[in-house]
């Protein structure tokens, strides 16, 4: 069994077959599906989904584009629904800031108050983090180790490759490895991928987005983690088997909710 630690399956590219998606996906193997929260205006149809779908759960949290939208209440109100395993995605993402010196600034402080205020509440509800860090590595790992987000851990989701994330693994943390992997131009994950602990490795798609090969291009779904799965088992010099089966332990290990699926 693979369980999919990122799906935006409320996402609109889903909105006409989503039941095909998840039939197509467990005919794959793959049985379990984590919808984070990256936008408020979208949580209403995660929750639904996870309500109607026994494998698909959801997180709640604020990705760092939409920090203007972010209500520490809406949180505190669907942190506690039963299909809820983690807050986030949340973190930093220095990609689009403002060109603006003044604006640039403000914005890298509301970004890095957003993550503060998610992890503070991920610690008071126990729950995992789902992290998003785009060209802010530093800062990131900082702000984790100084706010002791060791407590609940969580996982760098589509992780960078970045070397300064790594320590992250003493700190309860694992990588989220995805479609990327499989990219001819992936060299930098290639070469890291076995310098993180086998005991933190997580499979996801981040679909619709980041299509593994050789379907770039074309939509994203949860499916598609079986080639994700491959080009690990290739680099690590394991079996297929031998991945999926790490890959998800180690998911419910972080995912508690997970356990119960097969």
């Amino acid at each position: 069994m693979i369980i999919d630690t990122h799906c935006h399956l409320d996402n609109e590219a889903y909105f006409s077959d989503i039941e095909g998606v998840i039939i197509n996906a467990k005919e794959a193997g793959v049985n379990g599906f984590l919808i984070p929260g990256a936008d408020f205006d979208t949580l209403d149809r995660a929750i639904k989904l996870s309500e109607k779908y026994e494998e698909v759960f959801f997180a709640v949290g604020a990705h760092p584009y939409d920090i203007e939208k972010y209500d520490e209440a809406i949180i505190e109100k669907y942190v506690n629904h039963p299909k809820c395993v983690a807050i986030g995605e949340c973190g930093l993402d220095y990609y689009r800031l403002p060109e603006d010196e003044e604006e640039k600034k403000e914005n890298i402080k509301r970004q890095k108050e957003v993550f503060i205020s998610q992890i503070t509440l991920a610690k008071k509800y126990k729950k995992p983090l789902i992290i998003h860090i785009r060209e802010a590595s530093d800062d990131s790992r900082q702000i984790l180790i100084n706010e002791n987000a060791k407590e609940v851990g969580g996982v760098l989701h589509c992780f960078n490759a970045s070397e300064h994330l790594l320590p992250l693994a003493d700190h309860n943390f694992y990588f989220g490895i995805g479609g990327v992997l499989t990219f001819k131009n992936a060299k930098k994950l290639v070469e890291i991928l076995p310098k993180i602990p086998k005991s933190k490795l997580l499979i996801e798609t981040d679909a619709p987005y980041l299509t593994p090969h050789p379907y770039r291009g074309i939509r994203n779904e949860p499916y598609y983690t079986v080639y994700v799965a491959q080009k690990m088992a290739e680099l690590l010099n394991l079996s297929e088997d031998e991945i999926i089966n790490l890959t998800t332990n180690n998911a419910k290990k972080l995912f508690k909710e997970f356990k119960n699926i097969s």
